[in-house]
């Protein structure tokens, strides 16, 4: 029986989280009162820390879920590559620099540090434009009423030819949970610490990150028994890249993931070429 959770310290902007209750930000202690129960951070935006059914060989098993609302909040595709600069920045500094209120991995990239390794287009920039094999897209910014806001397309179930032409924003990826809520990755040796983004049955997002390491097939059956009904899946990144920053007035949250070899006790959030951010929506102010 595990009779002592372990401390994991943030020293990216010097934040401390400690993984029973308490999440230090600037030298704040911001409670985190319940585990396994989602905390209301502002209109359609929740954030629940879920213990894991299945304890981690390495880290503190602890799953943590971002429920967004997309009638509340717009979903952006950032990319490096279409800046001057070409710069990667961190999930944080991703929502510094344009003013968002969450960021996490859009998907694996290439050896340039620029280019994702499947399709990754959104209306005003494509960074891939060549469609893979991967089995999910995630699509964004609807271009009719009578669509999800957000949307898994899941290719063994679902014509992306036809969904293409309603929306802006599309970004490939390997399927973890398929239409049919089934885990459809293989069982592997290899453990790590995952980003991954997934949706439920009301077509709310979910942005996933676990620090702890665990199989991606494991990590998907511990998400289908936890309460917070996902319905499809996509992987984002895996090791040390795979990152959730979030900021909600005073609060302020950021997940890192650790080295395949282990979780270092100090480190920084490294850069990233390519995230998934979200912006409250206009007219949906917080009262």
């Amino acid at each position: 029986m595990r009779t002592l959770r372990k401390l994991t310290l943030l020293l990216a902007g010097m934040s401390v989280f400690i993984s029973t209750s308490c999440f230090f930000a600037n030298n704040f202690c911001i409670a985190f009162q319940v585990l396994n129960r989602w905390q209301v951070l502002e209109p359609g935006l929740e954030l629940g820390i879920f213990e894991s059914p299945q304890i981690a060989e390495v880290g503190d098993s602890f799953i943590h879920v971002l429920r967004i609302d997309p009638r509340f909040f717009e979903f952006r595709l950032l990319n490096a590559s279409s800046t001057e600069t070409q710069q990667s920045l961190s999930a944080k500094v991703w929502c510094q620099t344009y003013n968002l209120t969450a960021a996490i991995n859009a998907s694996m990239y290439q050896k340039d540090y620029l280019t994702s390794v499947s399709l990754m287009r959104t209306g005003d920039h494509v960074n891939n434009s060549y469609l893979s094999k991967d089995n999910a897209i995630l699509a964004f910014g609807a271009l009719t009423a009578d669509v999800p806001l957000v949307k898994i397309i899941d290719r063994q179930c679902e014509n992306f030819e036809e969904w293409r032409k309603k929306y802006t924003t599309f970004v490939q990826s390997i399927r973890m949970i398929s239409c049919h809520r089934r885990n459809v990755w293989r069982q592997q040796p290899q453990k790590w610490s995952t980003a991954l983004i997934g949706t439920d049955q009301q077509d709310r997002v979910l942005f996933i990150h676990v620090r702890s390491h665990y199989s991606t097939h494991d990590l998907i059956n511990i998400l289908l028994q936890l309460p917070i009904a996902i319905e499809r899946a996509m992987y984002t990144e895996g090791g040390w890249e795979a990152q959730l920053y979030v900021r909600s007035g005073a609060q302020e949250y950021e997940f890192v993931g650790g080295s395949n070899s282990g979780l270092r006790l100090y480190y920084n959030a490294h850069p990233i070429p390519n995230v998934i951010g979200i912006a409250r929506r206009e007219g949906t102010a917080i009262p």
